[in-house]
């Protein structure tokens, strides 16, 4: 294919991609509600903990509303509901949308690797949806937990925005689900023997040192134990990824070009 026909075939995986998205979105925005409570959750959970335990402490009656939210513009509310709404369609449609991207990539792969196509999209589709579901159940609980104890030994009063609360959330979820990409990236790296195993145990030190850089600027807060945390989870995803490029290194040397006389 040529360049304008790679730019044409983006053209259309992207309107396509959109297509999707936009009709998952008709979904996805008929139930906004029952998202909003299911993507409090985790946060309430911690929340309703340290509020009775703060209030066991104080020697005060244990509270039986838990409310910590408020909003200070009218638009807020709607605009809110209509984001969580948007990324909710973008997880409906994850594998619709990794299938996109493979019929993209996939004019550039000899016939012999177009047969990853279903397995590219499983997956894709399950380390990003497992990425996600870690950090719902896991990394954003621990996560709450660090910054709302530090918030309650301070002796602060709970009234969140709304849309804050959405931001550390949606970042949360979204950015472990496209940290667990790592290890498919790196399997294609390989397979074009772009990486190898050996060449990523040799710069395991210097990788280290970039993922705990780049943790330290990407997660929210100043708590030095989310950086700590999510830094591990990735260097352990690297490790992760040094078995996948062994496993996806080539097993054919590479042939030499010769031109004819």
């Amino acid at each position: 294919m040529s360049f304008w026909e790679h730019l044409h075939e983006l053209r259309v995986r992207l309107i396509r991609s959109l297509l999707i998205v936009a009709g998952a979105f008709a979904l996805t925005y008929f139930f906004r509600f029952r998202l909003m409570v299911w993507a409090q959750k985790p946060f309430m959970e911690t929340f309703k903990k340290h509020a009775i335990a703060q209030a066991q402490a104080a020697h005060l009656p244990i509270p039986t509303v838990f409310d910590p939210f408020a909003y200070t513009s009218l638009t807020e509310p709607f605009f809110s509901l209509m984001r969580l709404a948007v990324w909710a369609a973008i997880f409906v449609a994850a594998p619709f949308l990794f299938g996109q991207i493979w019929g993209f990539i996939k004019p550039g792969l000899y016939s012999r690797e177009r047969r990853f196509a279903i397995p590219f999209v499983l997956v894709t589709t399950g380390c990003f949806l497992g990425g996600a579901a870690f950090a719902y159940w896991n990394a954003f609980a621990f996560l709450g937990d660090i910054l709302f104890k530090e918030a309650m030994q301070a002796g602060l009063r709970t009234n969140l925005h709304l849309e804050d609360y959405l931001d550390l959330f949606i970042y949360t979820v979204v950015g472990t689900g496209l940290m667990f990409e790592l290890p498919v990236l790196v399997f294609f790296l390989a397979r074009f023997r772009l990486v190898t195993a050996t060449w990523l145990l040799k710069y395991w030190r210097h990788a280290t040192v970039a993922i705990f850089t780049i943790s330290a600027f990407l997660t929210p807060g100043d708590v030095i134990v989310t950086t700590i945390f999510f830094g591990v989870v990735l260097e352990a995803l690297y490790f992760v990824s040094v078995l996948v490029a062994w496993f996806a290194r080539p097993r054919k040397p590479r042939l030499d070009v010769i031109e004819p006389e």
